[in-house]
């Protein structure tokens, strides 16, 4: 990205022009061609400004985080499980950063214009060359996230892929430990269904859209990496012992 589109991500004039036109294009899909039930706004409400960490599975490349900004934009109009008429993107909620592989945001313009509003892009720690290997953190982008952090809230996908039940990543676990945010878990379900993978065009219309935001977890910041990381998985519902559990997994395996 280039120092001035860089500079642009943190103009949140900029983030809400964006937010705005992004969101009035997709809130038909979201609402009108498809439907969407939210659980768990009440979460939401008291929350600072900073220092969150939302942690999420994740279904789609883009309609995911999309939705998130959508319900993000509605808590701050104080609408509760629900989005109602758009009218909140009038003011959107712009507090916000989203972490997302560098690869899949230089992917084509949309991407990067939705990059430039807030990604905090990430080199992938087990994909080079084509094959799958494990590296070490990159520091330059766990910074990245803490400075964020800082003043701000956070999406994360802890999996880092659309693949269900895929192992979660490290990294996640250790910025939790790191900066102690408040970390909300988030299970979604139904957008493997309703769009493509990229998430901007259909696949399935009339699909139901779930969005649940649990509790804050409660954590023990001075536990081991990997014991952080699987409550995280738990609470997400991604770990082995939610595997198959419901239809929809076995559906999500064989969509592949």
């Amino acid at each position: 990205m280039s120092a001035f589109s860089e500079r642009l991500k943190h103009i949140r004039v900029f983030r809400a022009i964006i937010y705005a036109i992004v969101g009035a294009f997709t809130y038909p899909g979201l609402v009108l061609i498809n439907k969407l039930k939210i659980e768990g706004t009440e979460h939401l409400e008291n929350l600072p400004k900073k220092n969150v960490l939302f942690v999420s599975n994740h279904q789609t490349y883009f309609a995911d985080v999309i939705t998130f900004i959508h319900i993000f934009c509605a808590v701050k109009w104080r609408k509760r499980n629900k989005l109602g008429i758009p009218f909140y993107l009038l003011n959107p909620f712009t507090n916000l950063y989203f972490v997302a592989a560098e690869e899949t945001m230089n992917g084509s313009f949309i991407s990067r214009i939705f990059k430039a509003a807030g990604a905090l892009t990430v080199k992938r720690t087990w994909r080079a060359d084509g094959k799958e290997v494990r590296r070490g953190l990159d520091p330059s982008d766990t910074r990245k996230i803490s400075k964020a952090l800082s003043d701000s809230w956070i999406i994360t996908f802890p999996q880092g892929t659309t693949k269900p039940f895929a192992p979660g990543r490290k990294g996640t676990a250790y910025i939790i430990k790191n900066n102690q945010p408040i970390v909300i878990p988030v299970v979604i379900n139904g957008f493997w269904r309703a769009f493509t993978k990229r998430g901007l065009t259909f696949k399935k219309k009339g699909s139901l859209l779930s969005i649940r935001f649990k509790e804050p977890l409660v954590i023990d910041y001075a536990k081991p990496i990997d014991e952080i990381l699987e409550q995280v998985m738990d609470a997400i519902e991604q770990s082995k012992k939610f595997m198959l559990k419901g239809k929809h997994h076995v559906m999500t395996i064989l969509d592949k």
